[in-house]
């Protein structure tokens, strides 16, 4: 009895990690891309804004969420413009030939593709040669999705 009670509080933290397998980086529960944010919002208000049930769809086997019903309207015209690279996976990571969680309000966008990283101090990293890193993820990438 004394073990399960160990347990038990674990539960709790399962819906907070992501799921590393698979072409989209997703929680556990609810299958959530980008932990509910709204991928239009990183290109029409330059900033992370995070969706809302009422606005949401499936796609590729993940839930993407938007905050307004435009932007699940854009979203619906043109998914592949608008989700992240990688899966949503950590850009710096996929370049170094890993998957890594990201943090939703760690972004780049470059030549019109949404990037996302792990933490600050990891973006620090991408930031420093992004044009080198991106060709060396866009290269591993095919592999690690699989």
């Amino acid at each position: 009895m004394k073990n399960l009670r160990l347990y038990i509080p674990l539960l709790f933290l399962v819906p907070l990690f992501s799921v590393y397998s698979g072409e989209i980086n997703t929680t556990l529960f609810g299958k959530l891309a980008i932990k509910g944010y709204d991928p239009v919002s990183y290109f029409t208000q330059s900033k992370p804004m995070k969706g809302k049930k009422a606005f949401q769809l499936e796609w590729k086997g993940a839930t993407w969420r938007c905050s307004t019903k435009e932007n699940l309207h854009t979203f619906k015209t043109s998914p592949e413009k608008y989700a992240p690279q990688y899966g949503g996976y950590c850009a710096w990571a996929v370049s170094q030939g890993k998957t890594a969680d990201v943090d939703p309000k760690q972004w780049t966008i470059e030549n019109g593709k949404l990037y996302l990283n792990y933490n600050a101090d990891v973006q620090k990293k991408w930031l420093l040669d992004k044009t080198t890193l991106i060709q060396q993820a866009d290269k591993k990438w095919p592999d690690l999705k699989n």
